[in-house]
């Protein structure tokens, strides 16, 4: 059975405008609840010299989730433990008076006996320049996009010429970014799930997964076209799109259980990692499908008109 990619483009439209507004107004009322990637915070160097109390459950060093569960009262926000060899831990959280450091220090000597080695402010991991060559990479890899699928699609000129197919492909990728960024922005302000580098990573790689899913879906269109003509624009597209649909629901349905696994037993360090990056995959594969599809075919309509 053949599905009709295009038929429903208005809703669409629609759907992902209203999100593309949404990202939008909760990016200014709510912003990025950035973490101590971006802002700095503390460093905090100790080691577990004894066995000690019962909320370890007889763990010797404590493990990584015992010291979390027994950090989780003081309201710090995303916490990066690092183990070290000499039966300690570094830790980093945002900044803390030294009365909570010490409360802090006080329940980690109920788990085991703790000794401090160092304590320090620190700037943020994610200075300006990294910030400023983040967005040029990115600013790149969209004029790279553009220029390749101008340059791959240089014989196609109907009913729309090859530079249009980059723009389509450019603004279903913005969609991508912009509807992950808005879980994001509602998981920061009801979760205090934190954005870091991991985060941005996962942004990162969701743009070259879905650039990826937009350029097959394009050649195939392209194959199409170039083999006949028969069929009007919006059917060639829809018969495109049915004959590699198994292989986007394919390859997409294998990465999302490798990340649903992530997501469950990968522990706190990749759970937002991997959450970014299934609902990244599952929108890029939903605009591919049916976003990109109805640009080509409404861009195709109106230059007819």
């Amino acid at each position: 059975m053949n599905i009709n990619f295009v038929k429903y483009h208005k809703l669409n439209y629609l759907f992902f405008g209203i999100l593309v507004i949404a990202t939008i107004v909760c990016l200014v009322v709510f912003g990025l609840n950035l973490g101590i990637d971006f802002l700095g915070g503390t460093l905090w160097e100790i080691t577990f010299s004894a066995q000690g109390g019962s909320a370890s459950g007889g763990e010797f060093p404590p493990s990584i989730a015992t010291i979390q569960k027994a950090l989780n009262s003081f309201n710090l926000g995303e916490i990066i433990i690092q183990p070290t060899d000499n039966n300690g831990v570094i830790l980093r959280f945002k900044d803390i008076n030294e009365d909570t450091h010490q409360a802090m220090l006080a329940k980690l000597n109920e788990i085991s006996n703790v000794e401090e080695k160092s304590f320090e402010s620190v700037g943020p991991t994610i200075g300006k320049e990294l910030k400023d060559k983040t967005v040029a990479l990115i600013v790149i890899s969209l004029i790279v996009l553009l220029v390749y699928i101008a340059v791959s699609f240089r014989k196609l000129k109907w009913p729309i010429a090859s530079w249009q197919y980059g723009i389509v492909s450019i603004i279903t990728l913005a969609i991508d970014v912009m509807a992950t960024l808005l879980v994001l922005i509602l998981l920061g302000k009801f979760y205090n799930v934190q954005l870091n580098i991991a985060i941005v990573a996962a942004l990162l790689t969701i743009i070259g997964y879905t650039i990826n899913d937009k350029v097959i879906v394009f050649d195939r269109v392209r194959e199409n076209i170039l083999k006949e003509r028969s069929d009007g624009f919006a059917e060639t597209v829809d018969k495109s799109l049915n004959q590699i649909l198994g292989r986007s629901l394919s390859t997409g349905a294998c990465t999302l259980i490798i990340l649903f696994v992530l997501f469950f037993l990968g522990g706190e360090t990749l759970k937002y990692f991997s959450l970014t990056l299934i609902v990244g995959i599952i929108i890029g594969t939903y605009t591919s499908l049916f976003v990109a599809s109805s640009l080509l075919v409404s861009w195709g309509l109106r230059g007819r008109k």
